[in-house]
């Protein structure tokens, strides 16, 4: 499921929002599993060095190419250094807490002039009773606190870690 999505979410990354990406050298994709949006970034953006972290486990045996490369990591622990680092639907995953670590790490691997930090996550906002968009966001929350310990987060919420972010764009798509 989640390959499937990163191919609907790099067509509309790489169309609608490409000039987020423009004049980067590198970027490491945090927790991308198999790497299937990490490879779609490499194919679009040719001059663009992408690394897959994830865990060991889940990279052992992946195999590059000439602009991408897996590294087996802890994004708890540290996030190599790049021009960006771009995360889709993970810190959703996560505790308030957890995402204040993850995110300080990636400032840390971004930490000079004109490093970015990505994100694309789920933003709930709340536009009426009737709205099949609000109920689906809900649905999401209510699935990653029963599942896990994350959950989705406002606008607001999300607001509370932009401190740690260089540079935020936001898109609704």
């Amino acid at each position: 499921m989640m390959a499937s999505d990163a191919g609907c979410v790099t067509s509309v990354l790489g169309r609608d929002v490409r000039h987020v990406f423009e004049g980067l050298g590198s970027m490491v994709r945090v927790g991308s599993g198999t790497g299937a949006m990490a490879k779609g970034f490499a194919g679009a953006f040719p001059g663009l060095k992408c690394v897959v972290l994830d865990l060991p486990r889940v990279v052992e045996g992946l195999e590059g190419s000439e602009n991408l490369r897996f590294v087996g990591g802890d994004m708890f622990e540290s996030i190599p250094h790049a021009d960006a680092v771009f995360l889709k639907w993970v810190l959703h995953d996560w505790s308030d807490e957890d995402c204040v670590k993850i995110l300080k790490n990636c400032k840390e691997a971004v930490s000079f002039k004109g490093g970015k930090v990505i994100l694309v996550e789920v933003v709930v906002e709340d536009r009426g009773e009737d709205d099949q968009a609000t109920q689906t966001q809900l649905f999401f929350d209510m699935k990653m606190m029963v599942e896990i310990n994350g959950r989705e987060r406002s606008e607001k919420e999300w607001a509370k870690f932009v401190h740690l972010c260089f540079v935020i764009y936001r898109a609704d798509f």
